[in-house]
């Protein structure tokens, strides 16, 4: 019997406003976008990995309520350089508590902080450098 293992190809997220997500993406997590086949204006994608990626479409109602347990993670090389980018940004982040900006420090030891995008979405950003 042959083992299948599923890999991530690409998130899709439904976006209100495909410029203000496409900005956000690309200034908040620096991003790199890459072409995408359908150019029809309501699409924008980013690649979030060797072989996987962000896939922003506009269309979505301007309010959706976001759940933090249902979110996207990304890591980076340095959470304190990255929290830093946040501030001169003005995005809020915190603990997944909201308690504070500090970090929270999971049971493994990778520190991480969660805030969210322009339509809601929840995203968190660790220092996991496995």
């Amino acid at each position: 019997m042959n083992k299948i293992t599923a890999t991530i190809n690409h998130i899709a997220l439904y976006v209100h406003d495909l410029d203000r997500s496409t900005k956000f993406y690309k200034e908040v997590l620096q991003l790199r976008q890459i072409p995408e086949p359908f150019k029809d204006g309501w699409h924008n994608w980013f690649s979030i990995g060797e072989r996987s990626q962000l896939h922003l479409i506009e269309g979505a109602p301007r309010e959706i309520v976001q759940e933090k347990q249902r979110h996207i993670c990304f890591s980076v090389p340095s959470l304190e350089d990255f929290m830093e980018n946040l501030e001169e940004l003005r995005i809020d982040y915190g603990n997944f508590e909201e308690t504070s900006k500090e970090p929270n420090l999971r049971s493994d030891g990778i520190r991480q902080i969660f805030f969210q995008d322009p339509d809601g979405y929840w995203l968190e950003v660790n220092d996991d450098h496995a």
